[in-house]
């Protein structure tokens, strides 16, 4: 019971650490330009997939019931392009395309990910406390 405890909510602090770099690296590159839309930069989004088949057991994770990032995708938002001809980045028009990043989105995103990881550390500093409490009381 306590190693489910323990195995759930490391998979979940493994999730968060995964959307905290995500997040990280969103931000890193808003200021990003690009010469054309192919190339510019978009935000990139983890997404999240519960473990709840005997399938996921077999694939190394501890205990049914946890999560795991099955893929990161990027932002669908459209990207902006500004005309700006004196930028060595410019296109044949003088347009160079910007990241889809939007910072507040993404603070929200790192402040939503940060407490979830907190969180999942209450969880397992309690589980340990508990075991510990146990044990203290067995002794008795």
């Amino acid at each position: 019971m306590i190693k489910n405890i323990f195995g759930i909510a490391g998979t979940a602090l493994n999730a968060q650490t995964i959307r905290l770099n995500t997040t990280a690296s969103n931000i890193a590159n808003a200021g990003s330009i690009a010469p054309s839309e192919a190339e510019a930069f978009r935000a990139k989004r983890p997404v999240f997939r519960a473990l709840i088949d005997q399938q996921d057991l077999n694939g190394g994770f501890p205990t049914l019931g946890g999560v795991k990032v099955s893929r990161v995708e990027d932002s669908t938002l459209p990207i902006q392009k500004t005309h700006d001809p004196g930028n060595p980045a410019a296109d044949d028009d003088g347009y160079v395309y910007l990241s889809n990043v939007n910072e507040v989105t993404e603070m929200v995103e790192m402040v939503a990910a940060s407490r979830s990881f907190q969180n999942n550390v209450e969880v397992v500093n309690t589980a340990k406390q508990l075991m510990m409490r146990t044990l203290e009381i067995s002794k008795a």
